[in-house]
């Protein structure tokens, strides 16, 4: 019986060894075709409109665009379309709202970025034209 009682813990302790050798790597977000078109740098956000505001944003990573009305929020995202000329996605931001985005590509240095949802409570639906101006500028530090 105690020769039993080992033997059924050796292989318990096998099987759990080899599931946790086998388990697959913690998810990671997929690569958009669309995003892998778009150039990285500097950014120029413009509304619709002769008196509308730029928003200029250094654009290290293009899934930075997908989440312009939770800007640094961590998400998760839903994938409805991607295609190498355009992506919508549906995100959700714990504690923060979400939003749906949408990203036309005329050229990797033109978009149109169309975003709506909830942040902090409230609606928001933005319509962008996003330029490509340039690199991104280096932060100067100043040494002490």
């Amino acid at each position: 019986m105690i020769e039993f009682r080992q033997m059924a813990r050796s292989a318990l302790a096998g099987l759990l060894l080899v599931a946790a050798l086998s388990a697959p790597a913690p998810a990671r977000a997929p690569q958009l075709a669309a995003l892998a078109r778009i150039e990285i740098g500097q950014w120029q956000l413009k509304e619709p409109g002769p008196t509308a505001a730029v928003r200029s944003i250094c654009v290290s990573d293009p899934a930075m665009l997908l989440q312009l009305g939770h800007s640094g929020a961590q998400c998760s995202r839903f994938v409805i379309a991607d295609a190498p000329d355009g992506a919508t996605v549906h995100y959700t931001c714990p504690g923060a709202g979400h939003g749906r985005t949408t990203i036309a590509i005329e050229t990797p240095r033109l978009l149109h970025v169309q975003t709506q949802g909830i942040a902090a409570g409230a609606p928001f639906d933005l319509d962008y034209e996003a330029r490509r101006v340039g690199t991104c500028a280096a932060k100067v530090m100043a040494a002490h």
